[in-house]
């Protein structure tokens, strides 16, 4: 008897030696600052500080505008519940993006709702991710506070199924990243599904649990989602986390009638009035948005933006690493700054909480370029030009047997007061021949030359051509300035 009574001893100790391991731990996490282990080196919550005032309203739409025009370029970020499966469901792949999952393999509410159970993304860390977007020369970041699914990625008093309350994560990872883009001083916004949520019987979209959206919209239980979720979540959003700078409505159904939309445009000039509407809410915004990875073939008036990814998802896939390359990336958002533009680049971090390592490889390359040209796209004007856009084929015909368009991809040309930015992405070996116009040139120069050293022009035929000597040449572009007189282009 006295031999076995030993045993229940030794186990009370050894569960006391493994919970004093295991405080000491957490202790050691908050002292070594992550070196001693891998649970150690998991990033730790911010301690949370109080954000700035929200802005008054702007004096005109210019000024209301006057950020997004100097900005340019944006980091769009994709994350949800749909970043476990990562385009995978019960062993099988499914087809499309990412974040369509539940409605591409129709996934029954009930099932999907278990993804929130396991969601608990340690390794998210708001001031990578916004050290990230600064270093790749990114002004402002939009980010999904609930997609399609139906999923906040905040703590919502709304409804319950959030990352907060529904999750073991329990933190707000959008109250973490307001505060580390007000401390860098990054423009703030939201991208909201406004019509659909395949969670919601009134939602738009889920017609495998819900019925037809049709029947919805007729019987009223789409405006009742409308008015007691949509609508307050949006609320939540524009008076929680400081300063908006835009709203990224999407996919609208039916909001056009019965003055939807318009609630929404509504409840953003009440609560935010300086904050942008973007184009897809059903109702006239800001700006206008093109299609997922359209960019215009010419040059646009207006405000607009392109929303595109670095791959073929917005949401995270395990199965597509096929990233952009960084020259691609380039070229894109000079193509779009100079047809007047705003380029939205998306990521899709992964369940872990992590942005794929390659892409920001890709993504902080693209940086390094703009911290020495990025005045040729920062507050840029449209090129006046347009002929270097491309032109129709003489040959190639379409479907329609309409002409083909073909992109040209040599230059591009982006203008301030009294100058103009040639990006040039395949320098002639003879030197760039500049497109006709009459002003007189003060100067040439390369805009990533510090001492801003003379470039040697030449004219042959009252053509101009600029010589880059090339041992100053860059591999993915060099940007020509040419200083004129006078501030606009006479041709």
């Amino acid at each position: 008897m006295k031999t076995r009574s030993i045993f229940p001893l030794v186990l009370l100790c050894s569960l006391a030696l493994a919970f004093a391991l295991l405080d000491g731990c957490a202790t050691r996490q908050m002292s070594c600052g992550g070196s001693c282990c891998s649970v150690c080196a998991l990033p730790k919550a911010p301690e949370l500080t109080s954000l700035p005032p929200i802005l008054p309203a702007p004096a005109s739409q210019d000024e209301k505008m006057a950020w997004f025009r100097e900005a340019k370029y944006g980091l769009f970020i994709h994350w949800g519940l749909y970043c476990q499966p990562a385009g995978e469901w019960k062993g099988q792949p499914v087809a499309g993006v990412g974040e369509w999952i539940m409605n591409r393999a129709q996934i029954p509410v009930t099932e999907y709702e278990g993804l929130a159970k396991t969601f608990n993304p340690l390794q998210f860390d708001a001031e990578a991710w916004v050290q990230m977007a600064q270093d790749a020369g990114m002004k402002y970041i939009v980010i999904t506070s609930k997609h399609h699914e139906g999923f906040a990625m905040y703590h919502s008093t709304v409804s319950p199924y959030n990352v907060y309350d529904a999750t073991p994560f329990h933190r707000d990872p959008i109250r973490e990243l307001a505060q580390a883009c007000a401390k860098h001083g990054i423009k703030f916004g939201f991208y909201y599904s406004q019509s659909q949520d395949w969670h919601e019987p009134g939602g738009m979209g889920n017609t495998w649990d819900f019925g037809p959206d049709g029947a919805k919209d007729k019987n009223g239980a789409y405006d009742k989602y409308l008015r007691e979720k949509a609508e307050p979540q949006v609320a939540e959003l524009l008076q929680n986390y400081g300063p908006v700078c835009l709203m990224w409505f999407d996919t609208a159904r039916v909001m056009n009638v019965n003055n939807r939309g318009q609630r929404f445009v509504d409840l953003v000039h009440k609560y935010q009035p300086a904050c942008l509407i973007d184009g897809r809410l059903g109702v006239k915004g800001d700006y206008a948005s093109t299609g997922d990875n359209v960019i215009p073939s010419e040059g646009e008036q207006g405000d607009w933006e392109v929303p595109a990814t670095v791959n073929h998802t917005w949401g995270f896939r395990k199965d597509d690493t096929d990233w952009k390359a960084p020259s691609d990336i380039l070229f894109k958002l000079v193509d779009v700054a100079s047809k007047g533009g705003n380029y939205l680049l998306n990521v899709g971090p992964t369940s872990a909480g992590v942005v794929p390592a390659e892409c920001q490889s890709n993504l902080l390359t693209v940086g390094r370029w703009l911290k020495v040209n990025g005045e040729a796209v920062y507050g840029a004007g449209r090129s006046p030009f347009g002929d270097e856009f491309g032109d129709f084929s003489t040959k190639l015909k379409d479907a329609n047997g309409k002409p083909v368009y073909l992109e040209f991809t040599d230059w591009r040309c982006t203008t301030k007061p009294g100058k103009l930015y040639f990006t040039v992405f395949k320098m002639p070996h003879g030197g760039f021949q500049l497109p006709d116009f009459k002003n007189e040139i003060k100067k040439a120069y390369l805009l990533s030359d510090p001492e801003q050293a003379d470039l040697a022009i030449t004219t042959t035929n009252d053509v101009r051509q600029v010589v880059i000597p090339r041992e100053k040449q860059n591999s993915m572009a060099n940007t020509i300035v040419v200083e004129i007189a006078g501030d606009q282009i006479e041709r």
